[in-house]
């Protein structure tokens, strides 16, 4: 068919479109001598829609040409569904990143006991976290299962003793569902995590507290350390020189901590302080309470809520649902989250650290209670005429002291004095449930295994006493003294308490006269069942004598520094 022919002017009726891949044919003449231009269309080639931000379209998979090219619309279409497309993908790259990121928070994701931090389920009755089914569906349906008490609490908050925890630092007696090996891999993630640590110390117990190697768990993290139970320690005791003392044994353990606080989460001492602490250098982190189990971290996490709601109404609402508090170790089996602060950021309240080497993890779960003091400590000295001995044992103690003697600290301890000046004293501080006896140390083996578990307690009962497994290990210890008119040393007996050397007590009779040597040496066996571990130490100044006695070391200006203040 011949091309049709277009008149120029109606050609200008076209602009400002352009046809693409057409030739105008103008052979050999003037545009004033023609007024028709002849078109025409070559063979068909690939059209080729280019725009300045789509892409090409392939040669290879031509998308059509002519009438059945892509208009711009569809170019536009295709592009955007191409960009939806891609940021799905890269969505759900980043998703799944997240989730391997942060692994150790998914147990946290599940509903869990605020008393004790056990997931809540509804299959075992005697397991930490259940919760009976009609429960469980009612608290789901109003969407209230983080404010569930799981039945092991609601029994612990009645003083039952219901032990769980099990493995190398657990506790005998009860089932246990978990091992002190599972409790403190759910602490492993602090080391990679930034937050602010606060490090719980018991006072009574300090060195078989304190936690050495809390590095593992919190890493580079600062650390403010809190001694808590202070109240607990003898009346008329210096507390400016506990703190000393304190930060003294801390600084020889090579732990740099911001402050040292003395506390005690029953009389709020110190709690105030340690608020201002934790507010000065939290600095948007969260916050861990970190410690032995039994340590105190449940009341002194209350004490704090207490303390802050004062002027903080979301610590004043947290305080509600507050952790459950109780003389068993290990009531917290997972760590806690509480909302404490009005500006952002969680108090966590987290599993006690089981330690193998303490007294708890050797005795029965029902003896558990015997170990925790309930009043003030009052230091029971030997020899003393106040104490009930027999009349043999109390006139060789006065006239010959206590050399030749053992002494049993319940079932737990023995102690074996080799050699001691004639005006030597122990004074005793622990818990008033376990009685002092005194023997002559030939006849100690066989007190020992008539009266265990009779007279000497714990473990009470002879069912328990025949499963025991004895004071395995001794111990002998040479102590030095150079100066008689202070104590020498404190022996501390892990997860226990502590006894004072003296060398030369001059309210102790004797019918000699008072020696006047000043340095020598004192030698004992002291006898624990086997993991229990025996510290020496320098004497904790407690008591009105305590404040008269000790002596603050001069410091240099770089330990003025570097060296931690205590508050109380």
């Amino acid at each position: 068919m011949a091309p049709k022919l277009l008149a120029l002017s109606s050609l200008s009726s076209i602009s400002p479109f352009r046809l693409p891949n057409c030739h105008i044919s103008t052979p050999n003449c003037t545009p004033s001598k023609l007024n028709i231009f002849k078109f025409h269309t070559p063979k068909p080639n690939l059209i080729l829609c280019k725009s300045t931000e789509s892409q090409a379209v392939s040669e290879s998979e031509p998308e059509g040409y002519g009438a059945a090219a892509p208009t711009r619309g569809d170019i536009y279409l295709q592009r955007q569904q191409a960009v939806a497309a891609s940021s799905t993908v890269l969505a759900t790259t980043k998703k799944k990143k997240k989730k391997k990121d942060k692994i150790f928070k998914v147990s946290n994701l599940a509903p869990c006991c605020y008393g004790c931090g056990a997931p809540l389920h509804t299959s075992e009755v005697d397991a930490p976290g259940y919760v009976d089914q009609e429960t469980y569906d009612l608290k789901k349906k109003h969407h209230q299962l983080r404010k569930v008490l799981c039945g092991r609490c609601r029994l612990l908050s009645h003083g039952h003793m219901i032990t769980a925890v099990g493995g190398n630092g657990g506790y005998s007696g009860g089932k246990q569902f978990v091992t002190a090996e599972e409790l403190r891999e759910k602490l492993s993630h602090l080391r990679n995590e930034k937050a602010l640590i606060v490090k719980l110390v018991d006072i009574v117990d300090f060195n078989g507290s304190f936690l050495a190697r809390v590095r593992d768990l919190a890493g580079a993290n600062p650390i403010i350390l809190v001694i808590t139970k202070v109240d607990l320690l003898p009346k008329e005791t210096d507390l400016n020189c506990v703190g000393d003392w304190v930060v003294e044994a801390t600084m020889k353990k090579k732990l740099n901590v911001l402050s040292v606080h003395l506390t005690s989460s029953k009389s709020l001492v110190g709690i105030a302080g340690v608020v201002s602490e934790i507010q000065k250098e939290k600095k948007g982190r969260d916050v861990y309470i970190l410690g032995s189990a039994n340590v105190g971290k449940s009341a002194f996490i209350n004490a704090l809520l207490n303390t802050m709601s004062y002027n903080d109404p979301v610590a004043a609402t947290a305080r509600k649902y507050k952790p459950i508090q109780s003389a068993v170790p290990g009531t917290t089996l997972g760590p806690i989250p509480i909302d404490a602060f009005l500006g952002g950021g969680k108090v966590y309240d987290t599993p006690g650290v089981h330690l193998h080497h303490r007294q708890a993890a050797v005795i029965h779960a029902e003896d558990l209670p015997t170990l925790a003091p309930q009043s003030r400590l009052r230091g029971q000295a030997f020899p003393s005429s106040g104490l009930n001995l027999e009349s043999l044992i109390a006139d060789r103690g006065r006239s010959s002291g206590l050399s030749g003697l053992s002494i049993f600290w319940g079932g737990l301890v023995r102690i074996d004095v080799l050699k001691v000046l004639p005006e030597t004293c122990l004074t005793f501080y622990g818990p008033k449930a376990l009685q002092l006896h005194m023997v002559p140390t030939e006849e100690a083996d066989e007190f020992y295994q008539k009266e265990l578990g009779i007279l000497l307690t714990p473990p009470t009962g002879k069912e328990k006493a025949d499963g025991w497994m004895g004071l395995e290990t001794k111990r002998q210890l040479q102590i030095k003294y150079e100066d008689i008119e202070r104590p020498t040393c404190d022996v501390a007996i892990s997860g226990l308490g502590w006894f004072s050397v003296i060398p030369v007590n001059k309210s102790v009779g004797t019918s000699d006269p008072i020696s006047e040597v000043t340095a020598g040496e004192l030698t004992f066996a002291v006898h624990v069942p086997k993991p229990v571990e025996i510290f020496v130490r320098p004497p904790l100044p407690v008591g009105k004598a305590g404040g008269q006695w000790y002596d603050y070391r001069e410091l240099t200006e770089e330990e003025s520094e570097v060296r931690p203040k205590w508050f109380f």
